[in-house]
């Protein structure tokens, strides 16, 4: 299964037409989206960034970012979507989703407890399943600020730990871009798509792309 990877793409429309244009002609089985579609924006802007991407006719997933607005949420659960907070199944593999953020200093539009975010993921994983979060998981290079604090997820770090998924796409901090293992999970954060940045994994191969080569 070929899976391409997108976070934080913060509006930018422009990326995203440059992204589908890369795609058009590849065998890809799923787009996962890990958040932040717009910045600070609602459902509007949301549907006119994902637009291009939604006319590949190819299975899209994603989950909210902390940045994007409330009524996002109702635009991805309207187009069948969404996977905050719950579990999907596209091609025969299981997605579970957990949308927005852990609690910041910066009080953003999506922000939950990590006991709600360990929680939800607990109740609605499978073995086997790909997770697919906002936040990275705390203590790794993917939450990693410039500042050198770790700005993810206890509860998403805890989740990984006991449950070992195999696989556990993010985004949220974009200058956390890279792979990590925790355990027998690996953990990727695409980098934000506002930048070029995008992942494509395939079977065990994980590679990290811009859209400028």
């Amino acid at each position: 299964m070929k899976i391409v990877a997108i976070t934080d793409i913060h509006g930018r429309r422009s990326k995203v037409e440059e992204l589908v244009n890369v795609l058009r002609g590849e065998n890809v089985d799923m787009i996962l989206i890990a958040g932040d579609i717009t910045h600070f924006s609602g459902a509007k802007e949301a549907e006119e960034v994902l637009s291009p991407i939604l006319a590949l006719n190819i299975p899209v997933l994603a989950v909210m970012g902390n940045c994007d607005g409330r009524d996002v949420l109702d635009f991805l659960e309207q187009k069948g979507i969404s996977v905050h907070e719950k579990r999907v199944e596209a091609k025969g593999v299981g997605i579970v989703g957990f949308g927005g953020s852990n609690i910041t200093p910066f009080s953003t539009i999506w922000e939950f407890s990590d006991d709600t975010i360990y929680l939800s993921l607990t109740r609605n994983y499978r073995d086997g399943d790909i997770v697919l979060t906002h936040a990275p998981p705390y203590g790794t290079k993917l939450d990693k600020t410039h500042s050198g604090i770790h700005a993810g997820s206890i509860g998403l770090r805890r989740f990984i730990e006991e449950k070992q998924p195999k696989l556990c796409i993010c985004g949220h901090i974009h200058e956390g871009r890279g792979i990590e293992r925790i355990g027998n999970t690996i953990a990727i954060n695409p980098g934000p798509l506002a930048r070029g940045y995008y992942a494509v994994i395939e079977g065990d191969s994980v590679e990290l792309l811009n859209l400028k080569g």
